[in-house]
């Protein structure tokens, strides 16, 4: 008889998960391949999604809500970067239903694709009364937001397939003892592309970026969008020279004998709904601190605390170096002390942090600004390191990719999508300690969902047959 899902224990009427035993080992230039493909993916995606965050704190209320007042435009600006996050899930259900049944390459290649054509056609966009390269010198009025939204959905829907698809690639090829490791390797994409992300704009950058003649307002701010297809070309030619993983080929040889099979998001949602939830529930406070910390304090510092641009991009490059390590680190430390562990120590973490952080900033010592940037990613960046092997080990491998998909953009939608606008909110009538309070309650509740998840270091990742019992 199956135990508990609740605290330490194992699932009930889900499987009877067994321990770890040596896969076939596979060739180092293997292993570094998928790393390679798994990080580039994950690299591009979040690249393209930063740079929408920077441009909606810093271009976009200007560009493309030229109409509203300076508050309530940024406000409309971080509601285009929300609705990415809506996006998600339905992207996790669509991509991770192919991802199930036609595997994880293939459909990591459309992910891909999708988000290098929304992303460079952000970058071509005219504005609501400007044009773009000389088109449409007038602007295109509410066309120009509405389009925006429209590439803002199919930049989140993107991404909903990519992350359980890049973590599914490292974690079912990874050896006993280091799934953790492996799985780390698309983990440090938000890294990467948040480092680029900053310094690309920080290049483009000049003069005085509030005045709409700019280069920047004009000119610059497309150019990161636009460059993105060049990394896009080199993540395809990575990512197709990758082999489909040898646990979803043997998935695939037993599918057909599976009589009751359903479709990969009715299966996730019957068996492991608990999972779903509880890896929503303990990964919303890591989404909360990873785009509070990034697009939400870049507005702030430049807007409310005045700092200029290039100061605060260039804190954001050095942030992402020590936020890189932070997840390298704690992916590695997972494989020891296990995922439960780790991601729990983050949350209790965010809630003091959290409640410290806007006291901080408002300080206006730019010592405690860049302390704070620098500690709110490391704290996410702790969770965030085991969460790639965390959610892949929480589910079955004919609805894995599906399940974990799931749970990982629920987390977005929680964490990522709803603080940011309502912080913006708190911020315009001048109550920002209110965004730390709100930030700690979502931190509280991630301990609790973080304590009872099953710690699965141990398990295979083909392990379990269905039981009844």
């Amino acid at each position: 008889m199956s135990e508990s899902v609740l605290g330490n224990e194992r699932p009930k009427d889900q499987f009877e998960w067994e321990k770890a035993t040596e896969p076939p080992p596979l060739k180092r230039a293997s292993l570094k391949r998928v790393a390679a493909a798994s990080s580039i993916g994950t690299t591009i995606e979040f690249y393209d999604f930063f740079i929408f965050g920077t441009a909606a704190a810093l271009v976009f209320p200007t560009i493309f809500f030229a109409k509203s007042d300076p508050n309530t435009a940024l406000l409309q600006s971080f509601a285009t970067f929300a609705v990415a996050f809506f996006a998600r899930p339905v992207g996790a259900i669509v991509f991770g239903h192919y991802g199930d049944r036609i595997g994880r390459k293939r459909t990591l290649v459309w992910t891909l694709l999708i988000m290098g054509i929304a992303t460079v056609g952000i970058g071509l966009l005219p504005g609501y009364a400007t044009g773009a390269f000389g088109f449409f010198p007038g602007g295109i009025g509410i066309w120009a937001p509405t389009l925006l939204v429209a590439a803002r959905f199919f930049q989140g829907f993107a991404v909903g397939g990519e992350w359980a698809g890049a973590t599914l690639l490292t974690a079912e090829y990874a050896p006993v003892g280091k799934r953790g490791m492996m799985a780390m390797w698309p983990q440090l994409g938000p890294a990467f592309a948040f480092f680029l992300s900053s310094m690309t704009f920080l290049v483009f950058t000049q003069g005085n970026t509030t005045d709409a003649d700019s280069f920047f307002m004009t000119i610059g701010w497309r150019v990161p969008f636009i460059l993105s297809s060049l990394l896009v070309i080199v993540g395809l030619w990575i990512r197709l020279a990758v082999d489909e993983t040898p646990v979803f080929k043997q998935a695939e040889k037993n599918l057909g004998q599976d009589p009751e099979r359903k479709l990969p998001f009715l299966d996730a949602i019957k068996y492991q709904w608990k999972e779903i939830l509880i890896a929503g529930g303990a990964l919303a406070s890591l989404f909360s601190l990873f785009y509070m910390g990034t697009s939400f304090l870049t507005s702030y510092a430049t807007k409310q605390l005045g700092y200029s641009m290039p100061f605060v991009l260039s804190m954001g490059m050095i942030a992402a170096i020590v936020f890189g390590l932070s997840i390298a680190g704690s992916a590695m430390w997972s494989d020891k002390i296990g995922r439960r562990k780790v991601i729990m120590f983050s949350c209790a973490l965010a809630i003091v942090w959290t409640l410290l952080l806007f006291p901080m900033l408002d300080s206006r010592i730019t010592g405690l600004y860049v302390l704070g940037l620098m500690g709110t990613l490391v704290i996410f960046g702790i969770a965030y390191g085991p969460a790639g092997a965390a959610l892949p080990e929480m589910f079955k491998a004919r609805y894995r990719y599906t399940g974990a998909g799931l749970g990982y953009n629920l987390a977005g939608v929680l964490g990522g999508a709803i603080p940011p606008l309502i912080a913006a909110r708190f911020v315009a009538s001048g109550d920002s300690l209110y965004v730390g309070i709100m930030l700690a309650v979502l931190s509280t509740v991630s301990v609790l969902c973080a304590y009872l998840m099953v710690e699965s270091k141990d398990y295979k990742m083909d392990a379990g047959v269905h039981t009844n019992d």
